[in-house]
């Protein structure tokens, strides 16, 4: 399994969701956080809670199965690009397995 995180412009994170749940990824996490990288948006502000200067982006977080993430990333990609600088960027990690809180049963067993 493969869980893929996606740190993406707040303005197309709606038409990334959608794109996804087309393409059959219907479970995600979603999180507003501020990043800090090199690009700094028009829109950039003193963060409230930190000592640097932010700009707001989404961070969304799936997983799904080793055969199914190169789909996912292009659709993240896909519809997450703009034309200008600063669209984000996506991480992919390992998941050695998962399991449901309520039964105990890992999720090798099924399909996500």
């Amino acid at each position: 399994m493969k869980e893929i995180k996606a740190f993406i412009k707040p303005n197309r994170i709606q038409r990334v969701i959608e794109a996804l749940s087309d393409n059959g990824f219907e479970s995600m996490t979603l999180s507003q956080a501020e990043g800090t990288g090199a690009f700094k948006a028009k829109g950039a502000r003193p963060s409230l809670d930190f000592h640097v200067t932010d700009s707001p982006v989404v961070k969304l977080e799936l997983v799904c199965q080793n055969e199914e993430a190169q789909a996912a990333i292009e659709t993240i990609i896909a519809n997450a690009k703009t034309d200008g600088p600063g669209d984000g960027i996506i991480y992919i990690a390992n998941i050695e397995d998962a399991f449901h809180i309520k039964t105990g049963d890992s999720l090798k067993r099924y399909d996500l």
